[in-house]
């Protein structure tokens, strides 16, 4: 039986390696451990040398040919560069840090005409980087290490900076239905002790039963037409109040004038007064109107702590949807209820001149997200809308929907983004805020969110005047990388 002949493996002599500008510093006997470790490899035009997310097994460098290094995003290969140069390398670039970080190919680099590579196995480069440069190693490793450290203490930091300011705001939002609901229950205490001072009447029989009856029909007569009462302009409240007041003083009240702008309010004019108690004494009429006052005083104040019950309640909601306490894995969420928890919780942030526009897409379907994350994301992108407004603008959120993704964009009418920083935008501890206003990791943690743990993508068009911000999510759900 032949054995089949084995094709030789193609390896770079010494000298030959020393033309690469990433070795050409190594002295004879680390060439020679280089040239006995490695191996030339072609490949042909198109074809992958390596792929995003496979385990990182090599590291290769451009000996002849064209190469791409590309990412890929929400379905789509994002080409990063594409080069001819002789010495260009990529790979296994992190080898040295070994079980520290994951080991995988963080791009794909393919071949776009036929290309040849000097290919080193990764294990051989983590050996050869640790062994012949320790300090840089060391250097290397304190500056990555420790990056990854100051990111997470400085991103937890600016995660408490903004929740303290968002409970400060939300406190100050909880607090004005709270006190108007204080508010009303005092008066309302007042007005149920000038009722039980009436019922006193009906107790020492000074009003009969038949008369009674009429009251109690009255009463929820008057009381439906409180509750269907149309809210008035400042002129016809006036206007109203003016001929309710004169014909009081005609049917001989006292305190006509405080007693009309009630009624006003509560839907009851002077026709309907007037036919209400036609036909009683001036004495019966003045207890009527009296009693009438107190019930449609008192249905108006059930109604304030009503409304700012239900507002304290909104705003709770709103928290818990913010927050997302009740939600920790990955689950369908509605982008439009999370973007409007978010303006609620930032309310106080909003200067009154500025306008929000909501363009929400009705079909929009659930989206499988991370629902407290993705309110960070809004709160980062608002957050910086307002501020590029200075006071006064319109901020616009937009959303959208094909068959793979949903899309939200933010969009203000500010100063834009300077040509010259939007490159940056998304980096580490770049700022263009003032010191001390800004840490730099808004746009750097929204990044991480929306690309690294959702799979998504976030980009901005700026120019003065329209900046938009626009975050794409994937329609399917996808495993978190845990780089967050």
């Amino acid at each position: 039986m032949t054995t089949p002949e084995l094709t030789p493996v193609q390896r770079l002599t010494p000298d030959e390696l020393r033309t690469l500008f990433l070795f050409e510093a190594l002295d004879d006997d680390q060439l020679s451990w280089l040239a006995e470790c490695g191996r030339v490899e072609s490949r042909k035009a198109s074809e992958a040398v390596y792929s995003q997310g496979e385990n990182a097994t090599c590291f290769f460098v451009l000996l002849s040919g064209t190469i791409i290094l590309s990412r890929r995003l929400h379905g789509d290969d994002i080409e990063l560069t594409r080069t001819d140069q002789r010495g260009a390398y990529g790979g296994a670039a992190q080898a040295y840090l070994g079980d520290r970080v994951d080991q995988v190919y963080a791009s794909t680099m393919r071949a776009v005409t036929d290309v040849e590579l000097f290919v080193l196995p990764a294990v051989k480069f983590a050996a050869a980087v640790r062994t012949w440069f320790p300090m840089a190693l060391h250097l290397l490793e304190g500056l990555f290490l420790g990056t990854q450290a100051s990111n997470i203490i400085i991103g937890e930091r600016e995660r408490l900076v903004a929740l303290g300011s968002l409970t400060a705001g939300l406190t100050h939002e909880l607090n004005n239905p709270a006190a108007a609901a204080v508010r009303a229950t005092q008066t309302l205490r007042d007005r149920v002790t000038g009722m039980r001072h009436k019922l006193a009447l009906v107790a020492d029989g000074r009003v009969d039963g038949t008369r009674l009856h009429q009251l109690v029909e009255m009463q929820d007569a008057a009381v439906r037409r409180a509750a269907g009462a149309r809210q008035l302009s400042a002129i016809e409240s006036a206007d109203a109040e003016d001929e309710l007041g004169e014909w009081l003083e005609e049917a001989g009240l006292d305190r006509a004038w405080d007693i009309a702008p009630v009624l006003v309010a509560g839907g009851i004019d002077a026709a309907w007064l007037a036919d209400a108690t036609n036909g009683l004494s001036e004495g019966n009429r003045a207890a009527a109107i009296g009693w009438l006052t107190y019930t449609v005083d008192t249905e108006m104040l059930m109604g304030e702590i009503e409304d700012a019950v239900r507002r304290i309640s909104g705003l709770v909601d709103a928290a818990r949807q913010y927050s997302q306490l009740d939600r920790t894995a990955q689950q369908p969420v509605d982008l439009h209820e999370l973007l409007d928890a978010t303006l609620v919780i930032l309310r106080a942030k909003f200067p009154a001149d500025v306008r929000v526009v909501k363009e929400y897409d009705p079909g929009l379907p659930p989206v499988p997200a991370y629902g407290a994350e993705l309110n960070q994301v809004w709160t980062n992108l608002i957050d910086n809308a307002l501020s590029a407004m200075d006071g006064s603008g319109t901020l616009t959120l937009a959303t959208w929907h094909d068959d793979c993704h949903a899309y939200v964009e933010i969009r203000d009418t500010g100063t834009g983004i300077d040509p010259d920083v939007r490159p940056r935008i998304f980096e580490p501890f770049f700022t263009t805020k003032p010191v001390g206003q800004g840490t730099g990791l808004g746009l750097d943690i929204s990044y991480r969110i929306v690309v690294n743990k959702h799979g998504g993508d976030i980009r901005v068009e700026s120019h003065p005047g329209d900046t938009r911000f626009r975050v794409c999510l994937p329609a399917a759900p996808r495993e978190a990388t845990g780089d967050q």
